[in-house]
Parts: structure tokens; C-alpha cells; sequence
């Protein structure tokens, strides 16, 4: 009985360590979407294909809410624990914004031409994110061919947009501009979004004291592994000025403990860099990974402290820094609040103190040599 997979389900949830409140939004989801739709059809057992066909049923179109997202992957985690025993570490899967129909697939076409150009996959998501959200419009609109677009559709969509309205016409424009230099159509209507120009304003980037930033590192308590990890993750930030993104990737064969430095490709530019391993810093991570990292096959240092012990991802340490800085007790009024913010206030020190301040903190030398052998006992 369905009832009877349920309750082992979560008895292997606590096993796991999984959070009270995500067990019980598994037992809510379940009791109150899957069970009802089984009684409604007389479904006495559950199987993979029970669970697949509440979803074809009862979720469907290109925008899933997060709400949804939750209802598919209790079910998901139901089916794989029936068929495995288990429940996979990590079972987020990407979300990939569908271009169907033959408007769909000539915005292929555009995203394949941004790939020959070698435009970076950041920016063909990004492109490929707005396109979707324009394809659905139109298909609001009952328009299923390019021939159909007028430009009061381009007109009104853009004017419908309140987020990220500068990459929308961008990608809009680059779109029909590709469609009429490939002869997919006869009228340049990119020239339609051609008076959409905006002034960029010269903005001072949001920068923290130097007696500030100290007073952020130690606002984290390092007394749990949450705690031990986020002072690691935000030394990183404040003291070397790494992106979130790269914090994020960080594995351990980025730590070069022997010379004392921290060796990446930057996940944004794909530039390799060098940094020097500073004391702080690397008794930081020796901490974490002594006392604070849950044990895990995954090569990223930092994961999350709840499980699944997964990597955490660039979003999730970027809202991480925020989050301390905001609760640190240093005003944040009119500034931002996160690593790139701590990433400009290490480049403001160094125009007022000139390159030595990095170069002047303790570096690791031989005591690194010694605590090396520590990580690995």
C-alpha cells in the first residue's frame, strides 16, 4: 500500500538527516495531491508509472511554479525510493526552457549560431531563458508562425517585461536580426526596438571599511558547521575577492597547500588565476573541513549542511555572503550587500594602500607544511 512506502520513504529521510520541515512538505505534498488522485482512481498500489501520470495529468505548460516544482519532486523521490531503496544526493534538475513549435525552432537556429560565434554559455542561457518567455507570449497571443509576428507584439511584450527588460530587447533584437539576415523573413523588425537605448550611469560600486569588513567576519558564530563554513566562504570573499561562482567550485585540487596558493579557472571568464593562500584563510578551511564538512565523494569543498550533503551552488553562496552581511550589523543602507560587494571593497584597499596589502597578511610558509597532514587523518 501506498501508505506503507510513504512511512518507510520518511523513515529513511530521518536516517538521512533530512530537516523536519522538508519531511513534512513531502508528507503534506503527498497526502494532500498524490493519495486523493489515487482514491479518485482507484489506484490501490503505487508504482513509478502511478506517479508519471499524476504529473502528465495535473502539470502541464512551459511555466512550472515552485509550488509545482515541490508536488514533482516528492513524487520523484517516492518512485526512486520504491525502485532503488535510496534516494539520490542530489536530484535538482536543470530547468530547460523549451522552444517548441517552428518559431521554437528557428530561436534553435539563433541559440546554434550563438554557439558557432562561441558566446558563452552563460549568455546563450540568459538569451535562451528570454526567448522562451517571448515564445510563450506569442503563444498567448495565438501566433505559431514568424510570419504572424507584427510589431505591436514585439511592442507589447517588451512593455509586459519588468525584469531584466535590457537583456529582453537585446535578445530580441539579436534574434529578428538574425531571422532577416538568414532570410527567414522579409522585414527587419529588430529596427523596431531600435529607440529602446539606455544611458548606462556610472555607478560607484558598493564598498565596505576596513573597519567594517572585520566587523562582518566575525558577526558568524564558528561554533556548528554551518558557522564554520560560512566564515570560510567569507574570508574567501573578503580577504582574496572571489566571486561567488568561483567560492562555489572550489575543489581540492584547487589548494596547492604545499606552495601556499589557491589555484582556478574563474567560472564567469574562464581566466586562470593564482592567489596567495593566507593564514586566516586556510586555517578557515582547515576548520570547516576538520569539524564542519559533512562526508561526501564530491570534489567542492563547501556543501550544504543539510541533506542531501550536495555542492551548494553559485546562487546559494552568493545569498550565504548576503545574508551575514545583512545580520552583521554594519548599515547596508543604500549599498549592496554581497561578495561582489566584498570583492570591491578589497580592490578600494588596494588603491588606498597600493598592491602590498595582500601581499603584507601572513602567508602560510612551513606552517602550512605541518597542518597539511591534518585534513587527511
Amino acid at each position: 500500500m501506498v501508505e506503507e512506502l510513504m512511512d518507510n520513504c520518511i523513515q529513511y529521510f530521518e536516517q538521512q538527516s533530512y530537516s523536519p520541515l522538508r519531511i513534512d512538505r513531502y508528507k503534506l505534498l503527498w497526502k494532500s495531491k498524490l493519495i486523493p488522485y489515487m482514491v479518485q482512481k482507484s489506484i490501490l498500489y503505487y508504482s513509478p508509472s502511478v506517479g508519471e501520470e499524476y504529473i502528465r495529468s495535473n502539470i502541464s505548460g512551459s511555466m512550472i511554479s515552485p509550488y509545482q516544482r515541490d508536488i514533482i519532486r516528492s513524487i520523484k523521490v517516492l518512485s526512486e525510493f520504491q525502485q532503488e531503496g535510496t534516494i539520490s544526493k542530489c536530484y535538482r534538475k536543470t530547468v530547460k526552457h523549451e522552444l517548441s513549435g517552428q518559431i521554437g525552432q528557428l530561436m534553435d537556429k539563433f541559440l546554434q549560431h550563438l554557439k558557432f560565434l562561441r558566446r558563452c554559455k552563460t549568455t546563450i542561457s540568459d538569451h535562451r531563458l528570454y526567448l522562451s518567455r517571448f515564445l510563450f507570449y506569442l503563444d498567448s497571443k495565438g501566433v505559431s508562425a514568424v510570419e504572424e509576428i507584427r510589431q505591436k507584439h514585439l511592442l507589447s511584450f517588451v512593455s509586459t517585461q519588468t525584469n531584466s527588460q535590457i537583456g529582453i530587447v537585446s535578445t530580441i533584437r539579436f534574434f529578428f536580426r538574425f531571422l532577416y539576415e538568414e532570410g527567414f523573413i522579409h522585414d527587419n523588425l529588430s529596427t523596431v526596438l531600435q529607440h529602446y537605448k539606455w544611458v548606462k550611469k556610472k555607478k560607484l560600486p558598493s564598498v565596505y571599511t576596513a573597519k567594517e569588513v572585520p566587523q562582518i567576519e566575525s558577526s558568524i558564530s564558528r561554533e556548528d558547521a554551518t558557522g564554520k563554513r560560512n566564515y570560510a566562504m567569507i574570508l574567501l570573499a573578503s580577504r582574496l575577492g572571489l566571486r561567488a561562482s568561483d567560492i562555489a567550485h572550489l575543489t581540492f585540487d584547487n589548494i596547492n597547500w604545499q606552495n601556499s596558493l589557491i589555484a582556478l579557472s574563474q567560472f564567469k571568464t574562464g581566466k586562470a588565476i593564482e592567489l596567495p593562500l593566507l593564514a586566516e584563510v586556510g586555517e578557515s578551511i582547515i576548520d570547516y573541513l576538520k569539524y564542519g564538512r559533512k562526508s561526501s565523494d564530491s570534489q567542492r569543498l563547501f556543501l550544504y549542511t543539510r541533506a542531501p550533503f550536495t555542492p551548494m551552488s553559485g546562487a546559494a553562496v552568493a545569498n550565504t555572503i548576503s545574508h551575514i552581511i545583512n545580520t552583521s550589523g554594519v548599515e547596508t543602507t543604500g549599498r549592496k550587500h554581497g561578495a561582489h560587494a566584498m570583492r570591491h571593497s578589497l580592490a578600494s584597499r588596494f588603491l588606498e594602500t597600493g598592491n602590498q596589502y595582500l601581499l603584507s597578511r601572513r602567508l602560510w610558509g612551513t606552517r602550512i607544511q605541518r597542518r597539511q597532514c591534518l585534513i587527511c587523518e
